[in-house]
């Protein structure tokens, strides 16, 4: 069983705002990675969609972004997840994570279970129940990073859903003091600012970020209301999830 979360228990009042396409000022990361998989969207579904107060704060935070003067904007990986593809993604880290291992994801391995643990941190579980939406489900959560003027993403430090301590937003002030030599110090703390000035952006449009994710940020769901003190979160599970 994957674990729960901290912010299960805290209640939710939808305040039934519809899901809206992300606006063209935003690039989007295609084709998009969970459908290239084979991840069940359906011909309708678009992951490129949230409710319309968060585009309106995701606007807000590529402003202050692009206030800095350093060429950044905002680069689009997903957004809202139905959730038969939160299901579908959940099974396929697993099998990849375990294949990548080395064993069969099919046995009953404490290997096995270990990663099982181990993908929960990251991935929420798929539940159909309607008080515990994942994140994504409510169309309150993103994941983004940076582009910079070039059209390129911006190296982070770790691929976005990369499974361990180094996709936490904190990972690399860590690695740069214990740093043997300077060069692996100078780039710890590169990719450290980089994650921060994302994280600094997003915060000052009311976003929260995700514990154990650089790349996820929300408004509006139970994981910002746990992180940012609110009784009850505004977003459960859009209706089209």
């Amino acid at each position: 069983l994957m674990p729960q979360r901290p912010w299960s228990a805290i209640p939710i009042s939808d305040c039934a705002e519809l899901l809206e396409p992300l606006p063209e000022a935003f690039f989007r990361i295609e084709p998009h990675p969970y459908a290239a998989v084979g991840a069940p969207y359906g011909a309708a579904a678009s992951p490129f969609r949230l409710r319309r107060g968060v585009i309106q704060r995701l606007l807000q935070a590529q402003e202050t972004l692009q206030a800095q003067g350093l060429g950044y904007r905002l680069a689009i990986f997903d957004a809202w997840r139905p959730i038969a593809v939160q299901r579908f993604m959940v099974d396929y880290t697993i099998r990849v994570e375990c294949e990548a291992r080395g064993f069969d994801p099919e046995q009953d391995l404490p290997e096995v279970r270990s990663v099982i643990e181990e993908v929960g941190r990251f991935w929420a579980p798929p539940s159909l129940d309607p008080m515990t939406p994942p994140p994504h489900s409510t169309g309150g959560a993103v994941d983004l990073t940076l582009l910079d003027r070039s059209q390129q993403l911006v190296d982070m430090g770790s691929e976005i859903d990369a499974i361990g301590a180094v996709s936490e937003p904190n990972h690399y002030l860590a690695v740069a003091k214990t740093a043997q030599n300077g060069t692996d110090r100078e780039r710890a703390l590169e990719w450290h600012q980089r994650r921060s000035l994302l994280a600094d952006a997003m915060g000052a449009a009311g976003f929260a970020q995700h514990p154990n994710e650089w790349w996820h940020f929300s408004y509006g769901d139970q994981l910002w209301a746990w992180r940012s003190g609110q009784s009850q979160a505004v977003y459960g599970r859009s209706l089209e999830g």
